[in-house]
């Protein structure tokens, strides 16, 4: 926060500050019947079923906000929410957020909270399409609803894996982690000699993977331009080998992956050597990616090779084969879950 004007929230009230919000509520999608000012919002969505999904963001639990600007927790927020709509081959249309706040907070940084809310609405074409405060005693909640439409036909389950098909993956995994592992080292020296000020050069990728991600929704549309639609698919937030077993257990299959195929940028091998750590152990664990994990049949691999930001890493397989990785020269271990498992 600046040193401009801060209004304690108390001075405008609930209703004062949903008034403030929803001055600057704006329709984009033809879907959005309403906006703010209804107890709930009306969605038509004639010929698409409709997607809904919640999110929590938790003080303490998700973010710190020692490290963490109001306004890149309100765009992380939405993107969070979204992913869940895309992981299904949806289109996200409206989010819907509840906010608890404490007394602490002033209703500038409300403001910076929603700011980054519409930043991120502005540019996935998401409509604010209502929500919920309260007051909190536990520090700042934030609840996002989302919801989205797809068309029967193109909708996209965890469960369809089959065996041979390819598993492929978007972007690359591990950077969110290890961004957060040097946020917690910066806060630690700051909290100690205040004197020291966090040093971040050198590591912005990974810094806004953490605190400002993105998420690969033109993915969705190269697919479906290509004439590809998923057998099954996941958004990876809890880390690419605990997804990556939710959609074969899911699907009844076992799943066979390379760990040199698997796409680590190099500022998240170097910090990671830099904590004397493997980088497939971020890679594979660390979680907050927002990528999406996907199976299409083997016979597309030409289409998903000529695909830009996709990558093939392993293949579906039987199973009794069980859930391995192949490491280098061939070493075979099991795969398991050892990522975020309180999230969704």
């Amino acid at each position: 926060m600046d040193n401009g004007e801060h209004t304690p929230l108390g001075k405008i009230g609930k209703f004062g500050l949903i008034d403030r919000i929803s001055a600057s509520a704006r329709k984009e999608n033809k879907t959005t019947a309403s906006v703010i000012g209804d107890d709930s919002a009306v969605i038509d969505n004639v010929g698409y079923l409709t997607l809904v999904s919640t999110d929590l963001f938790l003080e303490g639990i998700h973010f710190n906000l020692i490290y963490s600007p109001l306004k890149h927790l309100g765009y992380k927020a939405v993107i969070r929410g979204i992913s869940d709509i895309c992981a299904m081959n949806g289109i996200p249309e409206q989010i819907m957020i509840g906010l608890g706040v404490s007394s602490r907070f002033t209703v500038e940084q409300v403001d910076e909270i929603y700011e980054g809310i519409r930043l991120a609405c502005d540019k996935y074409n998401i409509d604010l399409a209502g929500g919920d405060t309260s007051s909190s005693f536990t520090g700042l909640t934030i609840s996002v609803t989302s919801i989205g439409k797809v068309a029967p036909e193109k909708i996209v389950y965890r469960n369809g894996a089959k065996e041979n098909d390819l598993i492929c993956v978007t972007g690359d995994f591990g950077a969110a982690y290890m961004g957060l592992q040097l946020l917690e080292r910066e806060r630690k020296i700051y909290e100690k000699d205040k004197t020291i000020q966090p040093d971040l050069t050198g590591n912005e990728y990974i810094v806004a993977r953490q605190l400002k991600p993105e998420f690969p929704v033109k993915t969705l549309s190269d697919l479906s331009e290509n004439g590809i639609t998923p057998s099954s698919m996941i958004d990876a937030s809890d880390g690419l080998a605990s997804d990556l077993l939710h959609l074969c257990k899911s699907s009844g299959t076992g799943c066979r992956i390379y760990s040199e195929k698997i796409p680590v940028d190099y500022e998240t091998a170097r910090i990671a050597e830099e904590f004397n750590m493997d980088p497939m152990t971020p890679a594979l664990n660390g979680g907050e990616d927002y990528e999406l994990i996907f199976t299409v049949p083997l016979s597309m691999l030409d289409k998903i090779t000529r695909i830009e930001n996709v990558k093939a890493i392993g293949h579906i397989t039987h199973i009794e084969s069980g859930y391995t990785i192949v490491g280098e020269g061939g070493t075979e271990i099991a795969l398991k879950a050892q990522g975020w498992t309180t999230g969704s």
